[in-house]
């Protein structure tokens, strides 16, 4: 297809920039961030488009014939209408443990407030960024909207505390780590046989949104039998093993700072409806603006400065921007007394609780427990479709993990009051009509 000249494209660098509608807003902290890419990127970006759309495709993007998977099962031969990747974001949607990300805490828990983001508006919001990126890099978006949309659906209930609860609990029963990025694999992998390709499930296992970085490069890994070995790490050796996972794939490493990008300034808009925080909270000065600014800053910053090549990277000074940003927002969200207090004192001991009376259940092998009613005979049940079993007796740790990991914030409250009622009555609740009541 012939490649349109910069001339001939409407968004020219040279045309007149539209009129502005709206306040401008700047980060005084990064004044110089937030003006879009350069003049010469932009040309760049306008010669690779064309009339009906992008038409780019980098020598770094991971082609769909590449696509590696367990199984080499009829069902899942690609094709014109359904490629690789694509059929890798079908499977994920389709599983119930996405349905949950719906009900499961971003950061905010215990609030009547529906505008406050779950974690299955985040994975959406990830994929966005992501794919913004990725189609201005010419990367495969299937594969990045694959691994965006499945890279949490092994998070716990009540967010990163939750996370960390869990973990305790199960670290000091068995020696082994828990962490959501390999709980996610499990959960795809193994408790839903769903076959997908390995640049998908390494894209999941790698993406590490708690780790910032200013350049990100991929890994050598070429085989499930690599793969396996660095989930059975994690799991055996913790921190130490995470900390050090590279992705395969450009588009994994997109994922990997997409992922930060999406939720720095949106857990601000978040603290800004549930905590009453203002603009003068943060030291940029843009409250819940932070989160326009960023998508416009980072985006383009990663744009400029990846475009052509095999590495993903970062500005310094955005990079030091987003490590910023990202502090900041654990001294005044994420660690603040108030919510650091109630998830801490409340939840913390319920985890013990929950586990402790699961593992029972499976002891006394009840058949009409909540474990096997709600998590092993519909994991069972899915599993048979593609003649694979659950063999949940042979670890009751690990059944047990995967029981408490698939909750809802909703029914580990309802757990809670089916075990104990009076334990129950822990937990906060913000009504949706109790700030009306205050104001009167």
């Amino acid at each position: 297809m012939e490649k349109k000249s910069s001339e001939q494209i409407a968004f020219h660098p040279n045309d007149q920039a539209p009129e502005k509608t709206e306040e401008v807003r700047e980060n005084k902290l990064a004044p110089h961030l937030g003006k879009g890419p350069s003049l010469e990127t932009l040309a760049r970006l306008n010669s690779a488009y064309g009339e009906n759309g992008h038409v780019y495709t980098s020598q770094y993007a991971t082609p769909d014939s590449s696509a590696l998977r367990r199984v080499n099962d009829a069902r899942d031969i690609a094709s014109p209408l359904r490629p690789a990747f694509l059929r890798d974001i079908e499977k994920i949607m389709h599983t119930p443990a996405f349905n949950r990300l719906a009900g499961k805490t971003q950061v905010f828990s215990f609030r009547a407030n529906d505008d406050l983001t779950r974690r299955g508006l985040h994975v959406q919001l990830v994929s966005r960024v992501a794919r913004d990126i990725g189609s201005a890099l010419g990367l495969n978006t299937d594969l990045i909207e694959a691994i965006a949309l499945g890279h949490d659906i092994g998070h716990t209930p009540f967010g990163h505390a939750g996370e960390t609860f869990l973990n305790n609990v199960y670290h000091e029963r068995t020696g082994r780590w828990f962490f959501h990025n390999v709980h996610s694999v499990r959960v795809l992998d193994t408790l839903y046989g769903r076959n997908l390709t390995l640049q998908t499930l390494d894209g999941i296992l790698a993406h590490n949104g708690e780790y910032e970085a200013a350049h990100f490069s991929t890994s050598n890994l070429s085989t499930f039998e690599e793969f396996d070995e660095i989930v059975e790490r994690c799991i055996a050796t913790g921190k130490g093993a995470i900390g050090k996972i590279r992705p395969m794939t450009l588009e994994g490493c997109v994922v990997r700072i997409s992922d930060i990008i999406a939720y720095v300034g949106k857990d601000r808009q978040d603290a800004v409806r549930a905590l009453k925080v203002g603009k003068d909270t943060f030291a940029d000065g843009l409250g819940s603006y932070y989160n326009s600014w960023a998508l416009d800053a980072f985006i383009a910053d990663i744009v400029e400065n990846s475009l052509g090549k095999g590495e993903i990277s970062m500005s310094k000074a955005a990079f030091e921007e987003l490590r910023r940003a990202k502090k900041e927002n654990g001294e005044k969200i994420y660690f603040a007394n108030e919510v650091g207090k109630e998830t801490r004192v409340t939840i913390a001991p319920l985890f013990e609780m929950v586990y402790d009376a699961a593992y029972e259940d499976l002891k006394e092998g009840l058949s009409n427990s909540p474990i096997m009613a709600h998590s092993i005979r519909p994991i069972q049940e899915a599993l048979s479709h593609y003649g694979r079993t659950y063999d949940w007796e042979a670890d009751f740790d690990q059944t047990v993990v995967d029981f408490i990991a698939s909750m809802t914030d909703d029914y580990f409250i309802a757990y809670v009051e089916h075990l104990d009622k009076e334990a129950a009555k822990l937990f906060p609740h913000r009504g949706y009509f109790d700030n009306l009541l205050e104001a009167n």
